[in-house]
């Protein structure tokens, strides 16, 4: 009897020992908890969807949410009140908000440098000059598509307002729809939107893959206060887009298949035309240069004067782009088959 009823107290005993430790296990093992914004469906912002698709977030212990924002502006006044943790987006609304004071806000990588946006309109407007008095559709003023579309038709002797007008659309598909429905004359918008509009049957006004303007088109965006306190956490999201970047630049198969199914584009033709024309434009190392930055300062300079006084070192960290380099991660990553 004696023995009995030590085998029935050991027993439940046990259970809840290895109860326990399940849930200790569990709550040590418990992916960390990352928030990120992006700020267009565009190809140059494609790294989270190739990382959840590849299992990325899993392998580096991320319980990652991805929400999209249109324009940097936007997405810019999200992470100052803490609605996210990183975000992936447009330089110039973090950079007029750091002129202005919010110097929390810190760039940590780059994925495109120059503006690749197009304006497209239809076949009967044949020149950039055409778009005289007419209507362009755009995300959002402040947005990378505005600031392209201002920077792009000043090389043709056109300002906003005088020359022509500008008409919100939300984003790039959006754009699009627009421009089909008649409800503005020219559309700026990024890979692979322009390729699906020239199978549609317009055309190129301007091609900005040509002009080569210097931008922080697409970059990775945090603030100091998140790196203080997650520093680990932000390090592993870099990782997961450094593999990601690779992706992105070796697996074309695996890019489609991602952006087929996130921006409903299943035409090869489009999918090869708009890929041939972005990939030149994008960091495999996700550097974020500096004139890229300067660009932009010079640019909020003419509206703000503080800008004068900040240097694009000052948005920078590079602390998790040196380390990829210096531990041979980037040079694994490249090396390996996937």
């Amino acid at each position: 009897m004696k023995i009995r009823l030590t085998k029935i107290l050991f027993w439940p005993l046990t259970g809840i020992i290895l109860l326990a430790s399940h849930f200790g296990a569990s709550r040590a093992l418990a992916a960390d908890k990352l928030v990120a914004i992006h700020s267009a469906r565009v190809m140059s912002q494609s790294m989270p969807w190739i990382a959840q698709e590849a299992g990325l977030f899993t392998k580096y212990n991320l319980d990652f949410q991805l929400v999209y924002i249109a324009s940097s502006g936007m997405v810019t006044a999200a992470m100052l009140g803490g609605d996210a943790d990183i975000s992936l987006t447009g330089g110039v609304g973090n950079v007029r908000a750091y002129v202005q004071g919010a110097t929390d806000l810190v760039f940590t990588g780059g994925v495109k440098n120059v503006m690749t946006q197009s304006i497209v309109a239809a076949t009967n407007i044949k020149r950039a000059e055409d778009l005289k008095g007419k209507k362009i559709g755009v995300s959002r003023i402040g947005s990378n598509t505005h600031y392209f579309t201002i920077q792009a038709m000043r090389r043709y002797g056109m300002e906003p307002g005088r020359d022509f007008t500008f008409i919100q659309t939300g984003g790039d598909p959006e754009t699009l729809a627009a421009l089909v429905g008649g409800g503005i004359d020219g559309a700026t918008i990024t890979a692979p939107t322009d390729a699906k509009a020239i199978s549609l049957g317009y055309r190129y006004v301007v091609y900005g893959p040509d002009l080569k303007i210097p931008y922080a088109a697409t970059a990775f965006v945090t603030r100091r206060s998140v790196m203080a306190k997650r520093p680990q956490v932000v390090g592993q999201f870099m990782r997961a887009m450094a593999e990601a970047a690779k992706i992105l630049h070796t697996d074309r198969e695996f890019t489609y298949k991602v952006l087929g199914k996130q921006l409903r584009v299943d035409d090869k033709k489009v999918l090869d035309a708009a890929y041939n024309a972005e990939i030149k434009a994008l960091e495999p190392r996700l550097v974020i240069k500096t004139e890229a930055l300067q660009a932009i300062l010079d640019e909020v300079s003419q509206v703000d004067p503080r800008a004068k006084k900040v240097k694009p070192q000052d948005l920078i960290d590079l602390r998790y782009l040196d380390e990829m380099e210096k531990s041979g991660f980037f040079d694994q990553v490249w090396a390996s088959k996937r």
